[in-house]
């Protein structure tokens, strides 16, 4: 199961992210989203878990829990969807 993390300090990490879901059961990822530019924490992050029980688990045990003084919400993802291409503010054609 994919779970979403989010309002994580900025200063965790993927192996601090998959430290927090380790307890509830086996991780296979986890991620924590950075800026393309910067390189720094954008304060949400996405887990996998193998088992969906444990993930269930997981979440509802860590939704609304305090990790490094912020209280994260932890929820299934939704998957993503399909959006337009940007096209960074220009309009028409070009070629």
């Amino acid at each position: 199961m994919n779970i979403y993390v989010s309002n994580l300090s900025f200063d965790v990490h993927d192996e601090d992210l998959k430290d927090f879901f380790a307890p509830y059961g086996e991780v296979t990822s986890a991620k924590v989203i950075t800026d393309r530019e910067t390189g720094r924490s954008r304060g949400f992050g996405f887990v996998e878990m193998t088992d969906e029980a444990a993930s269930k688990k997981a979440i509802a045990e860590l939704d609304g829990s305090t990790v490094e003084n912020r209280t994260i919400s932890v929820s299934v993802a939704k998957p993503k969807e399909d959006r337009p291409a940007r096209n960074n503010g220009r309009s028409g054609f070009w070629k």
